[in-house]
Parts: C-alpha cells; structure tokens; sequence
C-alpha cells in the first residue's frame, strides 16, 4: 500500500509547513490539501510544490460550485507545473451547509454538476476549445461569446480523484474518475457499502477494479495498554458524534448516512437527533466503541498492523493517515511507526 496523509493550513501555517516538510523526509507518499470552511487549497499546494521535491501534491478536496469547472482546470495545471508533475486533482460536492450556507451557492443535482465538472475540466486539459451544453453549465453563455482554449500548456496526464459516500457518486467515481477519496470506511462492510458501487462505475467504463486508485484514510494512533485505548477510543466519540449529528444540514449528512449503511443505521439515527437537539454529550454518549475502532486505525501496534492487513486485503491501495499528536513532534512520530507498519504489511 502507498502512504498519505491530509492537512488543513488553518490550524496553523508553520506547523502545517513542518509536518508536511518532514513527513516527506520520513517517506511518505503523497500528501492531499483540504479547504472546507479554512484556508483554500491551491494557495497551500503551490507553496507546498516549492517546499518538497518528491511527495505527490493533491488537492483533498477543492469543492463543486466554489470555483467554475475551468477555474478548478487552471489551477490544476498551474499546480501540475509547479510541482512538476506531481499533482493530482481531488474535486467533491461537500455539502449543503458549506456550499449554500457559506458560498451561497445551490447545492442541487451535486451528481450532475460533478459529472460535467469533470467533462469541462478534461476538455480544457486537452488544450481543446471549450464548449459545452449541459444541465449545470453552458460554456460559452448565449450571445457574443465564441468557445475559448486555455492558454496554459495541454496536460492530460494530470489525474482526477473524487470523493465519495453516497451510492450514487461513488458509481459515478468508478466510471469517470482515476481515484477515490474515501472515509468513514469499515473493511468488513466495504463490499456492500462502497465497492459494489464504485464497480459498476467501472464496468460502465469498461475498466478493472486496478484502474481505480483506492485511498482512504483514518486516524492512526498507537495505545500502551488496553486502559489507554479506552481513554483514546472515549476521547474520540464527541467527533465521531460531530460527524454524524453536525455534518452537513437538517435533510443531508453523508457522514451520518456511511454509517447507517455500515450496520448503525438506529445509533446513527439517534445520535443525529441528539445533537441536533443541542444534547452533544447525549449524542456523544450513544457512540459505540466498535464505531470509533471500526472506522480508525486506532489501537496497539499490533492492533493496528493487523488492522492494515484487513484494510489491504479489501482492496485499499493508498492509505491516508492522518496521525494523532498534540504537537508536530507528536504527529510526526506517530506517522514515522505507522509508515513503519505499512511497510511491513507490504
């Protein structure tokens, strides 16, 4: 399995530079940058590009509706060129609650909108003229203006992931994407839950499971004993409770709906209305160990290794790890025993 990681500059710009800089050193593979409500993406990605020689650089995820799809294009291939050849694009709908709540832009039809997103991002990775006619997007605008190319250098090689939870954009990842950005991920339920789904995608393309790049992440953190674990897998439920009961909107919340199709669709169900009543440490409360420890790599070190080894032999090529730590040294040597674990998984 290949190693990566997620990081969000907002938390603190010197420290992200840090980690990142050093997780290079230590052999990590790629490092994906997020933006949801923070700092944007490409901005840390280009400085990123200038502060690393190796690590693959991707956008983790720039979100449907923020940019144009040609906007989402340009800054691909100028990150392709800073990077010289080292970034990948991430694209995903986010959710309603970021997208009109922040953006104030219609989150309707995010399937749609991301199947021609991709259409219009490729044809101006071809250097082609862009012309398009869709439900989400007309390119160019009735009237005056005549199709445009980009005057950037053509790149086709510049790969495109999308994350996905629901049934139906997880199909369409398989069938138009070279990647998959996933999460909330329980290895024993993944048949059902996602790779029947990302299959069908791929049959439509008339491509293998290999063509499709399968990375998912989880926090990892290694436990001393059983009563540290216990105080780790305690200290994880008010977020996983976030998750599911603060993510997204009244009506929508992918997070919530993972899991409710991984086995706790009535804990899952309860834990929403806890919150969303404004009973976080009730919510919290109905968080089930297994849910915490099915969906993270989170244990000893031989809990976790063994963890590694369920995870790749369900079909995961690249793990994200996103390393638990206070501090930077923290992080980092948490991630310098997990890489060492994935190594001998192989």
């Amino acid at each position: 399995m290949r190693t990566a990681t997620t990081v969000e500059a907002s938390a603190g710009w010197p420290e992200t530079l840090e980690f990142v800089v050093e997780a290079e050193k230590l052999g990590l593979d790629q490092c994906w940058v997020a933006e949801a409500w923070g700092s944007d993406a490409p901005t840390v990605l280009g400085f990123l590009a200038a502060r690393t020689r190796r690590l693959r650089l991707g956008s983790g995820i720039l979100q449907l509706g923020v940019r144009t799809p040609v906007a989402a294009a340009q800054a691909a291939l100028t990150l392709a060129e800073l990077s010289e050849g080292r970034f990948a694009l991430g694209l995903g709908a986010s959710g309603p609650q970021v997208i009109e709540g922040l953006h104030g832009v219609p989150f309707a039809r995010p399937r749609t909108r991301m199947r021609e997103t991709v259409e219009i991002i490729r044809s101006a990775f071809a250097g082609e003229k862009i012309s398009f006619s869709g439900r989400a997007f007309e390119l160019p605008l009735p009237g005056k203006a005549r199709p445009m190319r980009l005057s950037t250098r053509p790149n086709e090689d510049i790969p495109i992931y999308l994350a996905a939870l629901s049934p139906a954009m997880l199909e369409l990842t398989g069938e138009i994407a070279e990647g998959w950005l996933g999460t909330s991920f329980v290895p024993e339920r993944a048949g059902e839950a996602y790779f029947r789904h990302l299959d069908a995608g791929l049959a439509k393309s008339g491509r293998a499971r290999s063509a499709l790049d399968v990375c998912q992440g989880a926090e990892v953190a290694f436990a001393a004993d059983e009563d540290e674990l216990r105080v780790m897998v305690g200290g994880r439920k008010k977020e996983l409770a976030f998750s599911l009961g603060g993510m997204g909107s009244a009506g929508t919340n992918f997070y919530n709906d993972a899991y409710r199709r991984q086995g706790w669709a009535e804990v899952a169900t309860q834990v929403r209305e806890r919150w969303q009543s404004g009973d976080r440490a009730g919510a919290a409360a109905l968080v089930t160990d297994e849910m915490v420890l099915a969906t993270t790599l989170i244990g000893t070190e031989d809990m976790v290794g063994e963890r590694l080894r369920v995870w790749r032999a369900a079909g995961i090529d690249t793990v994200r790890l996103y390393p638990a730590g206070t501090t930077v040294d923290e992080r980092l040597a948490t991630l310098a025993r997990a890489l060492e674990l994935v190594r001998e998984v192989g």
